[in-house]
């Protein structure tokens, strides 16, 4: 068996990431072969995969990013099994690089991104087969659960990542001044991560979610000996309260407690005689 040169080990580490341990065993099962010994690696990453595909990934984080226009924006979701990795560079760094090719390839889902080249710096794997390799690097499942774009060609995205990386926002807001509105749009941004609304509007709130929760307040009423004619005005004020806290309009102001979203939309637009819509977000908190 030929001599293997701290170098030899050194070059592969670096083309892997792989542990140094590791990389000298490969090179000594592949005869010192440096392209044979990153196909061992990374065989023996998709085989870490399959036997830890069981394990739950429940850590990781939430990675964001913009075009410099602010005009597109992807938000996903990596995970892994602990925390511990999921604070590491080399975790860290692989989810900044799946989102920033997610936005340069407009990926509008989950398996949009998966089927995506990763280049020369990952062995021209897919981004599928990549989750495996980094398996092997980092000794831990990882796994994409989840991603969204989001684009506002008539107005600026904002987002907002929490302390931590475990819970964010993406939202997108029409408007005629995009450049007045950014410091608003990270505001609601923010309001979106704290407040989790789940539409913009009360027209939006699934037909069946309403009839569910008037059921569960009609249940309610009677349950306290309320009479049956005032049951349809306490299910009416009941849901109002409802709408107050699901509907991102209608939510109290995260920096403002008297007032409320569509108040401080309104305010803004008298004040700049702009135009503001949100048009859409997407809230992430890990494992949720």
């Amino acid at each position: 068996m030929s001599q293997i040169s701290a170098k030899d080990v050194k070059d592969l580490r670096d083309t892997t990431g792989v542990g140094m341990m590791e990389c000298k065993k490969a090179l000594e099962e592949t005869g010192g072969d440096m392209q044979k010994a990153i196909e061992y690696l990374r065989k023996k990453g998709a085989a870490m995969a399959a036997k830890r595909a069981d394990r739950e990934a429940s850590e990781g984080m939430i990675c964001i990013r913009l075009s410099d226009d602010q005009k597109n924006g992807v938000i996903l979701e990596l995970n892994c099994e602990t925390d511990f990795v999921a604070r590491g560079e080399v975790f860290t760094g692989f989810a900044s690089e799946l989102a920033g090719l997610a936005l340069a390839n407009n990926c509008e889902s989950r398996d949009a991104l998966l089927a995506i080249n990763l280049g020369e710096a990952y062995g021209n794997e897919s981004v599928e087969e990549a989750l495996k390799s980094m398996t092997g690097k980092v000794g831990e499942k990882l796994e994409l659960k989840r991603l969204a774009r989001l684009s506002a060609e008539a107005g600026v995205l904002e987002s907002y990542i929490h302390p931590g990386a475990q819970l964010a926002a993406l939202i997108a807001v029409d408007t005629d001044k995009p450049e007045e509105t950014r410091a608003l749009a990270k505001d609601l941004a923010m309001q979106v991560a704290a407040a989790a609304p789940i539409v913009t509007d009360r027209s939006f709130v699934p037909a069946e979610y309403v009839e569910k929760e008037k059921e569960i307040y009609r249940q309610q009423a009677l349950a306290q000996g309320k009479k049956e004619e005032f049951v349809d005005k306490i299910v009416m004020g009941r849901l109002d309260k409802y709408y107050q806290e699901v509907v991102l309009t209608e939510q109290t102001f995260i920096k403002d407690q008297n007032a409320r979203v569509s108040g401080v939309l309104d305010d803004f637009m008298k004040k700049n005689q702009a135009q503001v819509k949100v048009k859409a977000f997407v809230r992430y908190q890990l494992g949720a």
